[in-house]
């Protein structure tokens, strides 16, 4: 297993990050410490997880995950062995049953939103805690437009990081991560990190994937210039660059099968033929189209980790061989040539 440095710190993770979202919905408590224990044997020393989980999110559900990864950490005394990252929910009509409907970025939510996810992972520490998308409106889940909400009251980004400071400060978190960012708030938040002395973010969580590049396009620079590196989640596009779904297939127990209405993001009109076509260009040179999907991830300049997410340990051993598997010249050749054609159709 290959090891990427995290941001400016002395933290190393592992190249793949175990993705967590299945469990306590599509997967039991038994099923995510299976996967737990297999990714640690391979190498897989980074786990990502966050208060919403497990997806799609609800009230009922809320916390599970979280919940999961703590009686895994208890019963194995794993807690040293592992990165452990997992995040903060953000405002949004979908989170009514969260910290009274009115979950933010202040002193008050984060506070207990860190003391709520320390207490479910069992843990005293949590080694990068992130914001799982801005407070303020953006472009981002599948939007590419970007529309200005002109007074949107949100918490200060300043204000934001100060208290995140004190948690740093009290041992509670080590560092700060972003997610579903884009470059104005990672240079923003970078830009009054330097020059106040709070916590610097090391990394950054967006979408990124084969039919989704668009990370490419501001956000890309900023990663490696200012060592905010990539945490690629849906590396494999919510599966559907497995090629499973094509042909109107709808595999028993898959997620969009199961909950299509929260990966619309997946179901664009140029998505099934693009997916066709990488599939085709992987079989061509013999590959298995998730590997070839999920290499071509890794060894992008601005990535720090690849977050794969699995509901069978059979999908997991799968998807951590990628990182044994080279694309030559003509496969690498063959997946700009498909962007080309077909630029970005699932943001």
């Amino acid at each position: 297993m290959q090891h990427r440095r995290l941001g400016r710190t002395d933290l190393s993770v592992s190249l793949i990050c175990l993705g967590t979202m299945t469990w306590g919905r599509q997967n039991t408590e038994a099923e995510g410490h299976a996967q737990m224990d297999c990714a640690l044997d391979r190498g897989v020393t980074f786990i990502d997880a966050a208060e919403m989980y497990p997806v799609p999110p609800t009230a009922e559900t809320y916390g599970r995950t979280e919940e999961i990864v703590g009686t895994w950490l208890a019963a194995r005394g794993t807690r040293d062995r592992v990165v452990l990252a997992t995040k903060a929910v953000g405002p949004g009509e979908r989170f009514a049953h969260v910290r009274d409907g009115k979950p933010r970025f202040d002193r008050a939510n984060l506070t207990r939103a860190v003391e709520d996810s320390l207490r479910r992972l069992r843990t005293d520490r949590i080694d990068l805690y992130q914001l799982h998308w801005p407070e303020r409106s953006v472009n981002s889940f599948g939007k590419l437009g970007y529309t200005h909400v002109e007074d949107e009251a949100t918490t200060p980004l300043a204000e934001t990081l100060a208290v995140l400071a004190d948690l740093v400060r009290a041992g509670k978190i080590r560092h700060v991560g972003l997610s579903n960012e884009t470059p104005w708030g990672m240079m923003t938040f970078a830009r009054i990190a330097d020059a106040t002395g709070l916590p610097r973010p090391v990394a950054v969580q967006n979408a990124y994937n084969l039919l989704n590049r668009t990370f490419e396009v501001g956000c890309a620079e900023v990663a490696i210039r200012e060592d905010i590196g990539l945490l690629a989640y849906s590396p494999l596009a919510g599966g559907t660059l497995t090629g499973k779904y094509l042909g109107g297939a709808k595999p028993a127990g898959a997620r969009m099968t199961e909950f299509a209405f929260n990966f619309t993001r997946y179901a664009a009109p140029l998505a099934a033929e693009a997916t066709a076509a990488y599939v085709a260009l992987a079989r061509e040179h013999g590959l298995d189209p998730a590997r070839m999907a999920l290499a071509w991830v890794n060894t992008r300049r601005f990535l720090t980790s690849t977050i794969i997410g699995a509901t069978s340990l059979a999908q997991l051993n799968a998807n951590i061989d990628s990182v044994d598997v080279t694309l030559s010249d003509a496969v690498v050749a063959g997946i700009e040539a498909l962007q080309q054609r077909y630029s970005n159709p699932c943001p």
